[in-house]
């Protein structure tokens, strides 16, 4: 990232690169003063008082498991690339090959006639693959393959930028194998978990019946058996978020060790691991030692009843009707509360874009994206960026020594916005309109074949993890960037015919979120080139004993939410997410103010600059979630639910105290010695 030098800050600021910020009236507040709720003091509930209107009168759509600002405009994405694939599918002239694989692709999932006359068929060859196994001896080759084809197996690998040498791709193998959401699922007792502990063997009694299992309850309870010994022995998610614990590099001639007897030599080279490769990373050492345990002491016969329940739960989303409903009843409607599946033309905009989201979102961006956002939003993040630069010199935490490692990673961030500079290539994918499931399976080998081919050959650092049409944003710690798809610059994020207030409390506290993700507690841990380093990394070992005090009051904090009666918010969890909306707040404040240049803001629909700068925070994390979707993710999110993240942060900031006159007894209040600042 370039450097900003003999510039003032306030000019750097700047939302135009020429000029202070826009306080023009011809600009509109940017907030949905319809949803405001005014019987609410802002003093004793900010969230609602933003939000209560939209609260009390929008349900949550039958087809979703939340509804917010996030799925609303992920929900116009969906229309907006539905319609570009039905202009494909009608087109009687297409040339272009990859628009006319779009179309077939699309075509072949919305063609039920043939997924229903197809029913099981499209899963014989692989059923028969899993019954010809004779020994536990072809388990390594069995669970290779069915890791090219995205099947649940009780390990998988994942291919990516070595944490340690940032030149490298690695195969870096975790735990894997269940068929819930967590390992909470099968070893706590409250009631809600056993009930879906209790579907979930129903279910799969269903499922195997119709596919022929005359013994399906019984093979259906040896399953849960089975998964729940592997759910013994894996690690939490706590412990995975551990950068430095699931950094275990092990050379092929020791893998052995893990696993005694195991077949390693065939697993990878099934797996497609090029001879160069000498090593791989473990995530979760003790997890394969017990797995290869439980494999040598649960029958083969078991294994195969494990290995085809997987196979058939993962693709019935693709076989006939009564294979997808009976899916969707579990893991729709039982485990994330979804009262009505979503219609087929959804679905098979999913597929396409699970499939060739790059291809789709080439011509999204062609249609949707107008270029004059990605210029405003490059200058809003090199603001950013600024504004970081400006506030690590204040720290009061952060020695000097720390500070200038702490600049040096700022300076070196990457910044990704809107598309890829190239786009993936998808001539090897081959499509046949008439094998829905079939194209499913190949999209799914391609894209394995594609990261494995990394394997041995330098860093593309062009490339993306989400298609422009996604409504997210990400920051990268192994590649030290930032990454904001073309889907989410739009209101109620950002609004370029809005003032900049409610701008700076959107995007620009989103964009100082993903910027501070390189300061959380993991992030914090890789420098500038994205090379993990052992503690106290680039910290002094004072300055990391600062930063874990605030960081664990800030778990407190946290820990302390309720969400669903019995279940708190785990705040260790969360914390890198948590940090982000802390941090991301407080320098989008300090560059809103500084972008002011002296001069007072605007008061507009009533409200003071400050005041719309933390309504645009609060109306960004609108939303409502169903109590089983709620419970899913707070045993599996790493992010607070969206109440939380539209309140909580609030708490933290003095500036937020001086803009609503919040004072002791206020609900919103908490004392200055409980606030917990980073930045």
């Amino acid at each position: 990232m370039k450097e900003w030098l003999g510039a003032t800050v306030g000019a750097v600021l700047a939302l135009s690169a020429a000029a202070p910020a826009d306080t023009s009236p011809t600009r509109s507040s940017g907030i949905d003063l319809k949803y405001l709720d005014t019987s609410v003091r802002p003093q004793d509930d900010f969230y609602r008082y933003v939000n209560g209107k939209w609260i009390n009168s929008v349900q949550i759509p039958a087809d979703r498991a939340r509804w917010g600002s996030f799925d609303q405009l992920a929900e116009q994405a969906l229309d907006q690339t539905h319609d570009i694939l039905e202009e494909l599918v009608n087109s009687h002239d297409l040339k272009d090959a990859e628009q006319i694989k779009l179309a077939e692709l699309y075509r072949s999932f919305m063609d039920e006639g043939t997924v229903e006359r197809l029913g099981l068929k499209p899963l014989e060859v692989e059923f028969a693959r899993i019954d010809a196994i004779k020994s536990k001896n072809e388990i390594p080759g069995l669970i290779a393959h069915l890791n090219r084809i995205s099947v649940t197996a009780p390990y998988g690998p994942t291919i990516h930028q070595d944490a340690k040498d940032p030149t490298t791709v690695v195969f870096d193998i975790g735990q894997g194998g269940l068929g819930m959401p967590d390992r909470d699922y099968y070893l706590l007792d409250d009631p809600k978990l056993t009930h879906a502990r209790d579907e979930y063997v129903a279910h799969i009694t269903r499922m195997m019946q119709w596919s022929g299992d005359k013994a399906a309850a019984d093979d259906a309870r040896r399953i849960l058996e089975l998964e729940t010994r592997l759910a013994k022995i894996q690690w939490t998610r706590v412990e995975n978020r551990n950068p430095i614990k699931v950094y275990n590099k092990i050379p092929l001639a020791q893998i052995n060790s893990l696993a005694p007897g195991y077949g390693w030599k065939g697993y990878l080279a099934d797996a497609g691991l090029p001879r160069s490769i000498d090593y791989v990373i473990v995530r979760q050492p003790t997890y394969i030692t017990g797995f290869n345990q439980a494999l040598r002491e649960t029958p083969l016969s078991v294994w195969k009843i494990y290995f085809r329940w997987h196979l058939l739960s993962d693709y019935s989303p693709f076989l006939s009707k009564q294979y997808a409903d009976e899916h969707f009843q579990y893991y729709g409607r039982t485990l994330r509360g979804i009262q009505q599946q979503e219609e087929r033309w959804k679905r098979g905009v999913h597929v396409v874009e699970n499939s060739m989201g790059e291809a789709l979102g080439k011509i999204y961006v062609a249609r949707y994206f107008p270029p004059e956002a990605k210029t405003r939003m490059d200058q809003l993040v090199r603001n950013m960026l600024a504004a970081y630069r400006a506030d690590i010199q204040t720290l009061d935490w952060m020695g000097a020594e720390t500070k200038q490692k702490a600049q040096q990673k700022l300076s070196k961030i990457t910044t990704k916005i809107a598309y890829p500079a190239t786009w993936r290539d998808y001539s090897a994918l081959k499509v046949d309109s008439a094998d829905p499931v079939g194209n499913v399976e190949r999209a799914t080998m391609f894209e394995y074949e594609r990261n494995i081919h990394k394997l041995g050959k330098p860093v593309d650092k062009n490339e993306w993890r989400m298609t422009p049409q996604t409504v997210n944003a990400y920051y990268s710690p192994e590649r030290n960037e930032i990454v904001f798809p073309a889907a989410i610059l739009q209101p109620p994020f950002f609004d370029a015919k809005a003032e900049d207030a409610v701008n700076y409390g959107g995007i620009g506290a989103v964009i100082g979120h993903e910027i501070s993700h390189g300061f959380d507690d993991q992030g914090s841990q890789y420098d500038g080139d994205g090379r993990l380093l052992e503690a106290p990394g680039w910290f002094t070992q004072a300055d990391l004993d600062h930063f874990k005090t605030r960081t664990q009051a800030l778990v407190e904090q946290y820990s302390a939410y309720t969400p669903i009666v019995g279940f708190h918010l785990n705040g260790q969890l969360t914390l890198g997410e948590n940090i982000g909306d802390n941090s991301g707040m407080a320098i989008a404040y300090k560059a809103y103010q500084l972008s002011l240049e002296g001069k007072s803001a605007p008061v507009m629909d009533g409200l003071t600059g400050d005041q719309r700068f933390y309504v645009g925070w609060a109306q960004v994390w609108r939303g409502s979630t169903r109590e089983s979707e709620l419970l899913n993710r707070i045993k599996t999110d790493p992010h607070s639910p969206t109440d939380v993240r539209g309140s909580q942060p609030e708490r933290n900031q003095a500036s937020f105290y001086a803009a609503f006159d919040i004072k002791p007894g206020d609900k919103m209040y908490l004392s200055p010695d409980q606030r917990v600042t980073l930045w």
